[in-house]
Order: C-alpha cells, then structure tokens, then sequence
C-alpha cells in the first residue's frame, strides 16, 4: 500500500509517495519528517520499473556510483543510477522539477532514492537562493564552517580535528549540508538527510562564519580568498545542472552573493592538530 509523507530540508518541504516498506529505507529522512502543507518545492513518486530509453547528455562516475544525466524522447530529463555498474533506478522528472517519478530496478533501493531526492533537491531549489552542497561542516559556538574539496582532499579528516582538538565543535554535516541565502540577508547552512558516509542527519541551522577550501600539503598555510577566486571554488563545490540556463542563472546569484559576502579561505594543510588550530583561528577572527 502506497504512503504519501512530507519532509522538511532548509526550510523547503518537498513530498514523497512510495510503498510504506520503503519508508523503512529512509530513517535518515526521519528527523526532516513535517507535517503536510499545501505548497511543496517538489512532489516524487516511487515504483518499480524495466529499463527506460533516453539520449544520455552526461555521466558522473565516483568510486563506483554512476549518475547519468539525459532526457527521454519528449525532452523530459531523466538521471539513471547505478552502483557497481548495476542499475538501480530511473528519475524522471518534470522540465520545472516539480514532480518526478523514480523507477526502481530492486537493487540497492536506498541508493536509488537517496540520489533521486538529491538530484530533485538541488534542482528543484536553485532559483531559490538555495545550494546543496558538497562539503563538511561544524559548528562551534553557534557559528558553521563548511570545508569544501573534492573527493579525497580531506574534508572529513578536517573535521575530525576539529571535533577533537577544539572544545565545542559539533558537527553539523559530513558530506551535504544546504546554504540558503534568507531574505533578510544572512547565509544559514542546514543539515540534511544526506550525509556521505557518515551518519549525520541532524535537522539543525546556523549562520556561517566562513567557508574553507582545502589542499592537501607538507605544511599548513591559510590565506583568504577574493571574489573570484572565491566564486570559482564555490562553483566546483555546488550540485546543479549548469547547461539548464534558469539553474545556472539561479545557482550563479547564490554563488555571487555567497563570494561576496561569506569570507572564503585557502588552506594548504597536514592532517593534524595545528591544522585544525590554525583555520580557527584565522577564520574566527578574520
């Protein structure tokens, strides 16, 4: 029997219409859990389905998990994932992303939605002065820091030093924290169900004080960063569909504001105490 549950992310609260079996899959959604509302930033419903034809646009493949991007013969986008080079479903959405439907092949279903929802996500807020992220993120005394990098640079270790070595530190997101640019002017990062390998979906909010981008080296050396510099290694730590002009355009006033407003830094590190000791200090007192 079909279920239909809401739930909240950055203050977007998105719908999702699945066999209640499923639900059990999504206990890191729990915390996001809301009541329901009348207007949604999207709608997804999940079934099973056979294999989909689509012209393929574009394929990301990280350690195994392939997301290919592509639309169907209508010009409806389509993402198709994989694991392992198995499939394990088909997105398909709307050209606005306000309603989607994902396919599922049975295999590897939690991968499937988790993905699915954070396609939608992402798409479906970009106009909305909203950016998933892909960073790590503390909070120390009621004030986040995100640490950005691609894969492998260590973001994850940063944080760890951070919640060893500096008292107070929490961590607020490990893989997937949202921005979102309020209308009064302020940048707040959220957590979210999506988390990467490490378990934190904790629905909490905090401004931010900085953003860090960080590189792997012999030495620990942070600098900060100006405007372009800034907007351009915002850009590359952003998810979105930048050959879709309204989300480009959208991700692009996020990122702007985001390079001229948040301090943004360089940090050239070891994975070590002095490290850690280091970026908050530089970026606690500016």
């Amino acid at each position: 029997m079909k279920k239909t549950r809401y739930y909240q992310v950055a203050d977007h609260v998105f719908v999702v219409d699945a066999e209640e079996r499923l639900f059990e899959l999504m206990y890191n959604y729990e915390p996001f859990s809301c009541e329901a509302v009348n207007q949604v930033a999207f709608s997804l419903s999940i079934g099973e389905g056979e294999s989909l034809d689509y012209v393929e646009e574009i394929r990301q493949d990280d350690e195994g998990q392939e997301i290919v991007c592509g639309h169907t013969s209508e010009g409806n986008p389509v993402f198709a994932f994989s694991l392992l080079q198995l499939a394990a479903g088909w997105l398909v959405c709307r050209a606005d992303y306000f309603e989607a439907q994902l396919f599922t092949t049975g295999y590897e279903q939690k991968f499937a939605v988790d993905n699915a929802l954070m396609v939608l996500f992402a798409l479906a807020t970009a106009r909305q002065n909203t950016a998933l992220f892909h960073a790590s993120t503390v909070m120390k005394d009621g004030i986040s820091y995100l640490f950005l990098g691609q894969s492998g640079t260590g973001k994850s270790t940063h944080s760890a030093l951070w919640l060893r070595y500096i008292d107070g530190t929490e961590l607020v997101n490990d893989d997937n924290p949202v921005v979102r640019i309020t209308p009064e002017g302020k940048a707040i990062v959220y957590g979210s169900p999506w988390s990467g390998k490490t378990p934190c979906y904790r629905n909490v909010s905090y401004p931010i004080g900085g953003m860090v981008q960080l590189s792997q080296a012999p030495y620990n050396s942070i600098r900060r960063l100006g405007g372009v510099e800034a907007y351009v290694f915002l850009m590359l730590s952003i998810s979105g569909k930048r050959w879709d002009k309204g989300i480009a355009d959208g991700l692009h006033q996020t990122e702007n504001w985001l390079a001229t407003h948040v301090p943004t830094w360089f940090l050239e590190c070891l994975p070590n105490e002095e490290a850690a000791k280091l970026c908050r200090l530089t970026i606690e007192h500016g």
